[in-house]
């Protein structure tokens, strides 16, 4: 035996799962608490990673109403079954029998009061309490699957220690693109190619728009302004709110409806969602007939966009008083501020993406137990997986339910 191929750190366990994440950890202390001996290895430095980000701090780790139209995937029934088995309620149950602070905002999003850490405390405690090895700054160098035993065998690095592990099953919680400063790679696309499995077209999801057209220096005017509006694209419809910014437009409303936007695309802004803008402007002239028009908008849209929407559409009468537009004209720009479209040049990609559109192909994978039909002990969950969900909770809700089927049968 040579010298090197003693330090090899050699190690045989039940259950092998790559990533460290939500679903990952979920998982684990479910395989655990059936008494599998569980490896979890993560690449970043810590566990656990985006789970403290998100939310602003805060993790929004579940929706009160969860429904499979909240996600999108080639297969839209795919995530029922996982759904049906672990529901947010289940988490909830979970996150008050810890005693952990939590608070309902709108549309049924659930927050920490505190903070993302007691999330991420709940999930390690647990897997710590049923015995999960967790290994950070893991780099995994090759994987095989045995013949002879039908198990996997993966090579690697930590540090500059090498190991070798041997698992009867392998799960792959390895996320996706999206934000690589927390550890998100394209690997688990990698092990799917690699055993045969297809993987849908990336892309950036829940992602900032960017302008190169006369609206980016409209956006960079207008950076930090935020409004409610109702946004639309390719048929679907969302109300929340939008934050101009110095690229373009992000905001809770852009990053929804970017899941559904495609290159060319252009995309609907409803400025004021609860009214009429034509019958509004219509009745303010004959009300208020000496007044200018920005002077009757302000009172409903923000200063700012009302002198940027001023420049690009009524500039020449910006002076006169309402009474002097014609119907014509008061039409044109009521049906600008119901319906204003724009056309995103491109979105701020994978750095800024809070999750990745696509992923390995759901045709392959059991909706109850998350393995790959045709690769028996291999099992995919989380976001590497064709499953993309709204804004709102619905990805974490995706990685626990994802994570506890597997962790049922792994």
């Amino acid at each position: 035996m040579s010298a090197h191929s003693t330090q090899v750190k050699s190690q045989s366990v039940d259950v092998l799962i790559l990533g460290g994440g939500a679903s990952g950890l979920m998982c684990a202390l479910t395989a655990a608490q059936r008494g599998r001996q569980v490896l979890v290895l993560e690449k970043a430095n810590r566990p656990g990673k985006k789970i403290l980000m998100s939310g602003g701090g805060r993790c929004n780790f579940t929706n009160r109403q969860v429904e499979a139209d909240n996600f999108i995937s080639a297969n839209p029934h795919f995530v029922k079954a996982a759904l049906k088995r672990y529901t947010p309620w289940d988490f909830i149950a979970w996150v008050e029998s810890r005693g952990i602070p939590y608070e309902e905002r709108k549309h049924q999003q659930l927050f920490c009061q505190d903070s993302a850490r007691d999330i991420l405390d709940m999930l390690l405690d647990a897997c710590e309490a049923s015995g999960v090895e967790i290994r950070t700054a893991c780099e995994t160098q090759s994987l095989e699957k045995m013949a002879d035993t039908g198990g996997f065998r993966i090579a690697g690095l930590q540090g500059d220690k090498a190991y070798r592990i041997e698992a009867a099953s392998l799960v792959i919680a390895t996320g996706a693109l999206s934000i690589p400063t927390l550890g998100g790679s394209g690997y688990g696309y990698e092990v799917a190619r690699q055993f045969g499995l297809d993987v849908t077209p990336l892309q950036a999801g829940l992602v900032p728009f960017m302008f190169t057209d006369a609206l980016k220096p409209l956006c960079e005017s207008l950076a930090g302004v935020s409004l409610e509006v109702e946004v639309e694209c390719r048929g679907r419809r969302f109300r929340e709110a939008l934050l101009f910014t110095h690229r373009g437009m992000s905001g809770p409303a852009i990053l929804q409806i970017s899941n559904y936007w495609q290159p060319g695309d252009t995309v609907t802004l409803n400025l004021l969602p609860d009214l009429d803008a034509i019958q509004y402007v219509l009745q303010a002239r004959q009300a208020q007939g000496k007044s200018l028009l920005r002077t009757v908008l302000q009172s409903v849209l923000p200063k700012g966009l009302v002198l940027a929407l001023q420049s690009r559409s009524w500039q020449e009468k910006a002076e006169s008083p309402l009474g002097a537009f014609n119907e014509k004209e008061l039409r044109a720009i009521g049906h600008l501020l119901n319906a204003w479209v724009v056309k995103p040049s491109g979105t701020e990609g994978y750095r800024t993406a809070e999750v990745t559109r696509g992923g390995v192909d759901t045709t392959a994978i059991s909706s109850k137990t998350m393995e790959a039909r045709q690769v028996p002990g291999l099992y995919f969950i989380g976001e590497v997986l064709d499953v993309t969900g709204h804004l709102g909770g619905f990805n974490f809700q995706w990685a626990w339910s994802s994570g506890y089927s597997a962790g049922l049968v792994a």
